[in-house]
């Protein structure tokens, strides 16, 4: 004899309230396996299953409409849907895993004090200029690019901040001493895979390739970007531009 459980049974089991089961039994979503005459519910095995799809697709944000349909196709086949339930549930998690890391180092800054304000985001210019580049950079990516990219920013500790400003003018540097080599060298392109990956953190996101290869044509119609030895340098900028390129045509 299969077992059978009964509508207190199940909803400990399940995680639900009584009055959750009932309302299901009402709608016709889950019914009862057996009725006794003292109107007892009981259910059974189909019915566990079919509670538990009823529960991941809550979870995956379908309406109670739209599962009953899906669960009632004679086409539905458990064994595919759970497998679509992995699937789904494991980007869930990867991302919740991502929020709880974000979550976690703001926590820690903020206990710590260390978090960026928006003013440390631009120490070094004087405030007139800071607002110029920054509306600048809004007419150029968009309001939300930059906000986000500030966003990003500001949940960095100031000395991973500083690091990662360090990182990158040693980048510039290093770059600018091989503007004279071939751009589509192996030795440009790992200096530049370098370059690629500082540009994620400062936007906040990874760029796509024909957001990089914008970049560096703004490299050549702006030279304050690609100044050497504090002054514009026209050959630099056309480097880059060419090396940015090239990497986002081979390898984004």
């Amino acid at each position: 004899m299969s077992t059978q459980y009964s509508i207190g049974d199940l909803a400990k089991l399940a995680g639900v309230s009584i009055r959750t089961l009932r309302y299901y039994d009402k709608i016709g979503l889950l019914k009862p396996a057996e009725r006794a005459r003292s109107r007892y519910r009981y259910y059974g095995e189909n019915e566990l299953l079919r509670l538990q799809q009823i529960l991941f697709y809550k979870e995956l944000d379908f309406s109670l409409k739209e599962i009953m349909v899906m669960l009632d196709d004679s086409d539905f086949d458990i064994v595919n849907a759970l497998k679509s339930h992995k699937t789904e549930l494991k980007k869930r998690k990867s991302r919740i895993d991502k929020l709880l890391v974000t979550i976690e180092k703001t926590i820690s800054n903020l206990e710590e004090g260390t978090m960026l304000n928006h003013e440390e985001l631009y120490e070094g210019l004087p405030k007139e200029k800071a607002e110029a580049w920054r509306n600048e950079a809004i007419e150029k990516w968009g309001k939300e690019t930059v906000e986000n990219s500030e966003t990003s920013l500001q949940k960095m500790s100031k000395e991973d901040f500083n690091k990662l400003k360090d990182g990158f003018a040693e980048n510039i540097e290093k770059l600018a001493g091989m503007r004279h080599e071939d751009p589509e060298s192996e030795a440009v392109q790992a200096e530049i895979a370098k370059h690629y990956g500082f540009i994620k953190s400062f936007w906040g996101r990874k760029p796509e390739p024909e957001a990089y290869k914008g970049l560096g044509l703004l490299y050549v119609s702006d030279n304050r970007y690609t100044k050497v030895d504090g002054k514009p340098n026209p050959e630099f900028a056309e480097f880059m531009s060419r090396a940015m390129s090239y990497f986002a045509q081979t390898q984004l």
